[in-house]
Protein backbone atom coordinates (compact mmCIF):
# COMPACT_ATOMS: atom_id res chain seq x y z
CA UNK A 1 0.00 0.00 0.00
CA UNK A 2 1.06 3.67 -0.98
CA UNK A 3 -0.62 5.78 1.84
CA UNK A 4 -0.11 9.95 1.04
CA UNK A 5 -1.47 12.68 3.84
CA UNK A 6 -1.52 15.78 4.26
CA UNK A 7 -0.46 18.46 7.17
CA UNK A 8 -0.17 22.46 7.69
CA UNK A 9 2.49 23.42 9.95
CA UNK A 10 2.28 26.33 11.76
CA UNK A 11 4.20 29.51 10.17
CA UNK A 12 5.79 30.27 13.06
CA UNK A 13 7.44 27.17 13.81
CA UNK A 14 8.65 25.52 10.40
CA UNK A 15 12.19 26.25 11.13
CA UNK A 16 11.65 24.77 14.56
CA UNK A 17 9.94 21.76 12.38
CA UNK A 18 12.36 21.35 9.91
CA UNK A 19 15.28 21.13 12.75
CA UNK A 20 13.63 18.81 14.56
CA UNK A 21 13.36 16.15 11.92
CA UNK A 22 16.75 16.47 11.44
CA UNK A 23 17.10 14.16 14.21
CA UNK A 24 14.50 12.31 15.02
CA UNK A 25 14.54 10.17 18.12
CA UNK A 26 16.52 7.09 17.95
CA UNK A 27 13.28 4.94 19.45
CA UNK A 28 10.42 6.98 17.20
CA UNK A 29 12.82 5.40 13.72
CA UNK A 30 12.50 1.83 15.68
CA UNK A 31 9.49 2.40 16.15
CA UNK A 32 8.17 3.46 12.74
CA UNK A 33 10.19 1.05 10.70
CA UNK A 34 8.87 -1.84 13.22
CA UNK A 35 5.25 -1.17 12.57
CA UNK A 36 5.89 -2.03 9.30
CA UNK A 37 6.32 1.42 7.64
CA UNK A 38 8.88 2.07 5.22
CA UNK A 39 10.24 4.55 2.15
CA UNK A 40 8.67 6.71 4.61
CA UNK A 41 9.29 10.59 3.51
CA UNK A 42 8.06 14.20 4.52
CA UNK A 43 8.08 17.02 2.25
CA UNK A 44 7.44 20.53 2.70
CA UNK A 45 6.45 24.02 1.07
CA UNK A 46 7.80 27.22 2.34
CA UNK A 47 4.11 28.15 3.34
CA UNK A 48 3.76 24.80 5.82
CA UNK A 49 2.00 22.49 3.53
CA UNK A 50 3.14 18.78 4.36
CA UNK A 51 2.90 16.43 2.74
CA UNK A 52 4.27 12.43 4.01
CA UNK A 53 4.49 9.31 1.90
CA UNK A 54 5.14 5.98 3.18
CA UNK A 55 4.34 2.16 2.14
CA UNK A 56 3.14 -0.70 3.91
CA UNK A 57 1.50 -4.27 3.57
CA UNK A 58 -1.07 -3.25 5.90
CA UNK A 59 -2.16 0.22 6.49
CA UNK A 60 -4.75 -0.02 9.52
CA UNK A 61 -1.81 -2.82 11.44
CA UNK A 62 1.10 -0.28 10.86
CA UNK A 63 -1.18 2.56 12.21
CA UNK A 64 -2.28 0.11 15.29
CA UNK A 65 1.18 -0.69 16.02
CA UNK A 66 2.25 3.00 16.15
CA UNK A 67 -1.15 3.94 18.40
CA UNK A 68 -0.43 1.13 21.35
CA UNK A 69 3.56 1.70 20.91
CA UNK A 70 4.05 4.05 23.97
CA UNK A 71 7.73 5.00 22.40
CA UNK A 72 5.39 7.05 19.83
CA UNK A 73 3.01 8.99 22.28
CA UNK A 74 5.68 11.40 23.98
CA UNK A 75 6.87 12.11 20.05
CA UNK A 76 3.41 12.54 19.05
CA UNK A 77 2.54 14.85 21.54
CA UNK A 78 5.04 17.30 20.87
CA UNK A 79 4.65 17.31 17.48
CA UNK A 80 0.88 18.20 17.65
CA UNK A 81 1.79 21.81 18.45
CA UNK A 82 3.24 22.35 15.22
CA UNK A 83 0.47 21.67 12.86
CA UNK A 84 -2.71 23.87 12.02
CA UNK A 85 -6.19 22.34 12.96
CA UNK A 86 -5.21 19.25 14.23
CA UNK A 87 -7.02 17.43 16.98
CA UNK A 88 -5.10 14.89 18.72
CA UNK A 89 -1.93 13.19 17.34
CA UNK A 90 -0.50 13.65 14.11
CA UNK A 91 -0.12 10.17 12.84
CA UNK A 92 -4.07 10.10 13.65
CA UNK A 93 -5.65 13.33 11.99
CA UNK A 94 -3.60 13.77 9.04
CA UNK A 95 -5.70 14.32 6.03
CA UNK A 96 -5.26 11.08 3.54
CA UNK A 97 -4.92 11.98 -0.38
CA UNK A 98 -6.14 9.32 -2.78
CA UNK A 99 -4.07 8.07 -5.23
CA UNK A 100 -4.66 8.38 -8.80
CA UNK A 101 -1.87 7.79 -10.88
CA UNK A 102 0.97 5.55 -10.36
CA UNK A 103 3.82 4.92 -13.27
CA UNK A 104 4.88 1.13 -12.12
CA UNK A 105 1.08 0.61 -11.76
CA UNK A 106 0.02 1.78 -15.52
CA UNK A 107 3.22 0.46 -17.00
CA UNK A 108 2.20 -2.90 -15.09
CA UNK A 109 -0.78 -2.83 -16.78
CA UNK A 110 -0.21 -2.01 -20.26
CA UNK A 111 2.24 -4.87 -20.61
CA UNK A 112 0.25 -7.11 -19.99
Amino acid sequence: MRICFQLQVKPDLIDEYVSRHREVWPQMLQAIEESGRRNYSLFLREDGLLIGYYETDDDVVAQAALDSDPRTAAWEAEMADFFVSLDGRPDQGALRLSEVFNLEDQLAAAAQ
